[in-house]
C-alpha cells in the first residue's frame, strides 16, 4: 500500500495541523488556500458532498460530531446538508 499523504511535503505523517471552517460551494475549492484536507470534522449530521484529491465527487450521510477521513479539495454546497463543517490540514 502506498503513502496517501505523499503530496504533503512538510508533515507526511497525516497528523492534523489546523482546522479551518468550511463555507460549502460548488464551484471554488474551499479547505484552505492551496489545501488538501486529509478529512472533515461535522458538528451537525447530514448529507455531505466532496470532491477528492482525484477530482471524484463522494456524498456519505454522516451523523452529528463525526469526523470523515479521507481527501478534500472541495466540500460542495448542492447536496450538503450538514453544518459546522470543518476541513483538518495537515501540512
Amino acid at each position: 500500500m502506498s503513502n496517501p499523504f505523499k503530496h504533503l511535503q512538510n508533515n507526511p505523517t497525516g497528523l492534523i495541523r489546523n482546522w479551518v471552517e468550511v463555507t460549502p460551494n460548488d464551484s471554488t475549492d474551499n479547505v484552505g488556500a492551496g489545501n488538501v484536507a486529509i478529512g472533515l470534522y461535522i458538528e451537525t449530521g447530514g448529507d455531505v458532498e466532496w470532491i477528492d484529491i482525484d477530482g471524484n465527487t463522494n456524498v456519505a450521510t454522516v451523523p452529528d460530531t463525526f469526523y470523515l477521513n479521507g481527501s478534500v479539495s472541495r466540500v460542495k454546497n448542492s447536496n450538503t446538508t450538514a453544518s459546522g463543517i470543518f476541513a483538518l490540514i495537515s501540512a
